[in-house]
């Protein structure tokens, strides 16, 4: 099916779309199990978002979605309002697909979180000729592909198989399985694992896989009270969550139940993650000249990969807009970096 091809069934999702972010009471926003989207579930348990919702006199269900592409293929389709992912996923799932999509909340950034793993073999190098298990075409797959750069190698020197995160870990104890990528918790637990070793990860390519809250574009203009809602529920965690005295670690114990661990692996999981834990850490990356830049190099790698639609003319046919300007075709913008929010948020009008 070629790029323009898929303008009719594009259409269609977004007429649809449309018609579902007209101004309502009642909203659903996924996540799935990741270190810096844990204070989602906490949110929800502990009634942190419902004060907030309530507070603009809506209705807001956050639902746990296991498998991390399920629920951004989920939130393209309409089934949710918003929706956690990479900044590389919102570009090649719903903004590829049509769906006008802001990242309302840039939440952090992987700083060692997402690895390449390698059973017995200690260096990236001996990962050539290998079978490499990862989510195909995820930041896992980007993260395989800027690690091969720094070591000479090209994708066509590994044999790339798809695999789901959430059976990543259990074929890992497969003899035959001797090469992953993924994020964590999934990389703690397989590193647990004998002879596994971590041969490069995230920290080498600091602030390129960012995470997000994504929130359809049509539904938060029709719905502003629903950008402040979360913001707002966000940043109260994030102070909860962030410090030493007993409600802080009250808080990251029970995100790290709720991710299968305990608080000493979570804040081993939180000691590799950039966290932005005010608007104004958040905001210093989002109105920044890197992230177009990082955008730019995302959009060349999905590119690359067919990831834009298949006949897509070059990176930039879908536009990327961001504080420092936009990149690819501004009459086609499908993914907005949008501080109004976090600048709400840092300066007290939520």
């Amino acid at each position: 099916m070629k790029y323009f091809a898929k303008k009719v069934p594009v259409l269609l999702i977004s007429l649809l779309l449309s018609a579902n972010a007209m101004a309502t009471d009642s909203f659903k926003v996924c996540w799935s199990i990741y270190v810096g989207w844990m204070p989602w579930s906490y949110g929800a348990e502990e009634g942190i978002v419902k004060k907030w919702a309530d507070k603009y006199g809506i209705d807001i269900e956050v639902v746990q979605i296991n498998d991390y592409v399920e629920s951004i293929n989920q939130y393209t389709t309409g089934q949710f309002d918003a929706c956690t992912m990479t900044n590389m996923d919102a570009l090649t799932i719903p903004a590829a697909g049509g769906v006008d999509s802001t990242a309302l909340i840039v939440g952090d950034f992987s700083n060692g979180n997402d690895a390449v793993i390698l059973k017995d073999k200690t260096s990236l190098a001996d990962i050539k000729g290998q079978t490499v298990n990862l989510v195909e075409l995820s930041v896992s797959h980007y993260l395989l592909a800027r690690g091969l750069d720094t070591v000479g190698l090209k994708e066509a020197d590994v044999n790339v198989v798809n695999t789901s995160d959430a059976d990543m870990v259990s074929i890992y104890g497969n003899d035959e399985i001797t090469s992953v990528v993924t994020w964590n918790p999934l990389v703690s637990e397989i590193l647990a694992m004998p002879n596994s070793n971590k041969v490069f990860d995230s920290s080498q390519i600091p602030g390129e896989i960012i995470d997000l809250l994504v929130i359809n574009t049509d539904t938060l203009n029709a719905n502003p009270k629903l950008g402040k809602a979360l913001v707002g529920a966000w940043y109260e965690i994030m102070g909860l969550m962030n410090g030493t005295d007993s409600a802080a670690i009250a808080a990251r114990t029970a995100m790290a139940e709720a991710s299968e661990t305990d608080l000493a692996g979570y804040d081993a999981q939180l000691a590799s993650t950039e966290m932005f834990y005010t608007p104004e850490a958040a905001l210093s990356l989002t109105n920044s000249k890197e992230l177009m830049t990082t955008m730019k190099n995302v959009a060349e790698f999905s590119f690359d990969h067919g990831l834009l639609g298949d006949g897509a003319p070059d990176a930039g046919v879908i536009g990327i807009e961001t504080p420092a300007g936009v990149y690819g075709d501004p009459s086609y913008i499908k993914l907005r970096f949008d501080p109004t929010y976090m600048q709400m948020a840092k300066d007290g009008q939520l």
